[in-house]
């Protein structure tokens, strides 16, 4: 299966314009395509066919390249760089940029609710991709770490995490689950691994800020620029590199907990997140 390929045909229905070009611009800038994977391993696990994943896959993925473009906005982190690119408004202007990230997020929804699968099924996966998205997900995430005080915590920090980043990667774990035909109780759990493996990830980000240059990550570091608190910075590099590396530990313990789950190829995704040098 030729995922990117499927993505940018994805967008093969929208209408010509400034707006699509900047919408493909960002969606086709690369990436590791953590969530999309995430969601495939989930179904290889349950033993059903990923094709079957591949419009909530590129709805996610379309999520997800939004919050990039809308995160990198003057009014937000203002970055210049992402992916190795001039960010979207750098690219084209802020009023595109803004306009790329609302048809990415809409158009989303349009693809996931066009998925060759039971319409309750569609429903529910539908209900998870805009709670963790949302209001009540990312975007709450990104409220707080926007309001984000000098004197913040530990735990503060995770609950940034928690919904900023955790969030996005809860959404392909439990929509596969969904996808499997697992009640809500299984459902989830898988919520709660992509919680510990947002928290683990997004530590693992604040280490690579200090650790790597803006050209090696292909983004620049505007939480140093913006002063924002990180793990890194209230508990040091090396309490922050022991409490990521139990968190991917425990991620990793959490999935080969599901009965009737492959878990040897997920596993293996995760051992090469935590490996990962940007």
């Amino acid at each position: 299966m030729d995922f990117e390929k499927l993505l940018v045909q994805s967008l093969d229905g929208v209408t010509e314009s400034r707006v699509k070009d900047a919408m493909l611009y960002s969606l086709t800038a690369g990436g590791k395509r953590i969530r999309p994977n995430l969601l495939f391993e989930v179904l290889r696990g349950y033993g059903v066919d990923e094709s079957l994943g591949v419009p909530f896959a590129a709805a996610i993925e379309m999520i997800h390249t939004y919050s990039l473009i809308h995160d990198d906005l003057p009014a937000m982190d203002n970055d210049d760089l992402r992916r190795g690119r001039p960010t979207n408004h750098r690219q084209f202007d802020e009023a595109t940029a803004i306009l790329a990230g609302d048809g990415l997020l809409t158009e989303a929804f349009h693809i996931a609710s066009s998925a060759d699968v039971p319409p309750e099924q569609t429903v529910r996966a539908i209900h998870i991709l805009s709670e963790m998205a949302g209001p009540d997900g990312m975007v709450y995430g990104q409220c707080l770490d926007m309001n984000e005080a000098k004197d913040s915590t530990y735990d503060d920090i995770r609950n940034v995490h928690k919904y900023k980043t955790g969030c996005l990667l809860s959404a392909p774990l439990m929509i596969g689950a969904v996808l499997s035909g697992k009640d809500e109780a299984e459902t989830e759990q898988w919520h709660e691994v992509g919680d510990l493996l947002g928290l683990a990830f997004q530590i693992q980000d604040d280490i690579l800020d200090i650790t790597a240059t803006p050209e090696q990550l292909g983004k620049s570091n505007s939480d140093e620029r913006n002063e924002k608190i990180t793990v890194v910075k209230l508990l040091g590099e090396e309490k922050a590199r022991q409490e990521m590396k139990s968190l991917y530990e425990e991620c990793r313990l959490r999935i080969k907990k599901f009965g009737g789950f492959e878990y040897d190829s997920l596993i293996r995704m995760i051992n090469a997140i935590e490996a990962r040098a940007k």
